[in-house]
C-alpha cells in the first residue's frame, strides 16, 4: 500500500486561497494636552451656539444643554484618547459652556430690549450681566447646568467605547 503524495509545495492547504495579514490596529491615542485643548475649543464654540440660540428664543432649551455638554466630552475624547481626566475635565467645562452660553443670552436680550449692543453688554458691563444672571438664575438653570456636565462625562466615555 502505497502513501498518498503531499502536493508539490508541501502545504496540503495550497488549493485555498490565501488571505493578505491583518492590518495592525490603530494605536492607542493618549494625548492629554490636545484632548483638553479640543475641549476648550469645543466648549467655547458650543457656549457661543448655546447663547445665540437661546438669546434669539428667550429661553433656554435642554436638548441644547444636552448637545453641548456631549459634544466637548466626545472631542475631547476623540482627540486625545482615553484618559479618563479627560471625562472629568470635560465635565467642568460643559459646566462653564452652559454658563457662558446663559451669559450670552442674557447679553443678546438685553441688547434686543434696548440695554446697548451686545458686545458693550458683555464685555463692559460683564460683573453687571453676572448679577442679572444670579437674579435670573431658577432651580432649571442648575439642572441645565448638571445635564451639561452629566453628558460631557458620558460623551468621553461614549467616545472610546
Amino acid at each position: 500500500m502505497s502513501q498518498p503524495v503531499p502536493p508539490p509545495s508541501g502545504n496540503p492547504f495550497a488549493g485555498e486561497a490565501q488571505y493578505p495579514p491583518a492590518t495592525p490596529p490603530a494605536p492607542v491615542r493618549n494625548n492629554l494636552g490636545l484632548g483638553i485643548a479640543a475641549a476648550v475649543v469645543t466648549a467655547l464654540v458650543t457656549a457661543g451656539i448655546y447663547g445665540a440660540i437661546a438669546g434669539s428664543i428667550e429661553a433656554e432649551v435642554g436638548y441644547a444643554a444636552v448637545a453641548v455638554g456631549f459634544l466637548i466630552g466626545f472631542v475631547a475624547a476623540k482627540a486625545g484618547g482615553p484618559n479618563p481626566v479627560l471625562a472629568v475635565v470635560s465635565a467642568v467645562l460643559g459646566i462653564g459652556a452652559v454658563y457662558l452660553g446663559q451669559l450670552v443670552g442674557i447679553a443678546m436680550i438685553l441688547g434686543d430690549m434696548g440695554g446697548g449692543s451686545f458686545g458693550e453688554i458683555f464685555f463692559q458691563h460683564f460683573g453687571d450681566l453676572t448679577k442679572v444672571w444670579k437674579e435670573a438664575a431658577d432651580g432649571m438653570t442648575y439642572v441645565f447646568l448638571a445635564i451639561a456636565a452629566v453628558t460631557a462625562f458620558a460623551g468621553a466615555k461614549k467616545a472610546n467605547a
